[in-house]
């Protein structure tokens, strides 16, 4: 038995973007297609095959130690995006506020997804979760310039709905409407604790 098991949950690519490698700020820009190399959508500030380490993993490594990139793209789910924004007491949220390179729609508790589960499209582009992607106070920057008193409510609101990380396992290209079929670990929850 394949230790990644199909599952029947299918999500649909409902936006896509990313955040140039020139630009300071946090805000993707809206894409009709991402072509994915090893490294992550190609020409995303994100992207690479390395990265600087951040505070996601300062309990292994010094801030800046240079480690795997394992967070070349940020997955949202358009479910949880509008949770959010109720939550924050606005009608929507904009994707690219949120720094987005992809949102999908269709997979429930999707921030939640267990580490290493992988969404493959069709022809076999394939993307790796690494872990939940904590909130942080970047988008509240971008909504605040949207929305003013509004930017400071995001962490908050989009604690456990932050979507994940991922990396490309397999490259290809990802387009609007696409879908991508969910495979989840073939194991039981880990209950060593902490």
């Amino acid at each position: 038995m394949p230790a990644l098991k199909p599952t029947d949950h299918i999500a649909t690519i409902t936006w896509l973007g990313l955040v140039p490698t020139e630009d300071t700020g946090l805000r993707a820009v809206p894409r009709d297609t991402l072509t994915l190399d090893w490294g992550g959508p190609v020409g995303e500030r994100h992207g690479g095959l390395t990265r600087a380490s951040c505070s996601r993993v300062t309990a292994q490594y010094t801030r800046g130690t240079e480690i795997a990139n394992v967070r070349q793209l940020s997955v949202l789910s358009a479910e949880e995006i509008a949770a959010t924004a109720e939550a924050m007491g606005l009608d929507a949220l904009d994707p690219a506020w949120l720094g987005a390179t992809l949102v999908v729609q269709g997979i429930a508790d999707f921030s939640h997804l267990p580490p290493s589960s992988r969404l493959q499209s069709p022809d076999g582009t394939c993307l790796v979760i690494d872990m939940q992607n904590r909130p942080c106070v970047l988008p509240g920057r971008e909504i605040e310039a949207e929305h003013e008193g509004h930017g400071k409510r995001f962490k908050r609101a989009a604690e456990g709905r932050r979507g994940v990380t991922a990396w490309v396992e397999r490259p290809g290209t990802l387009n609007m409407g696409d879908t991508l079929r969910l495979f989840v670990p073939d194991q039981r929850a880990w209950q060593g604790g902490v």
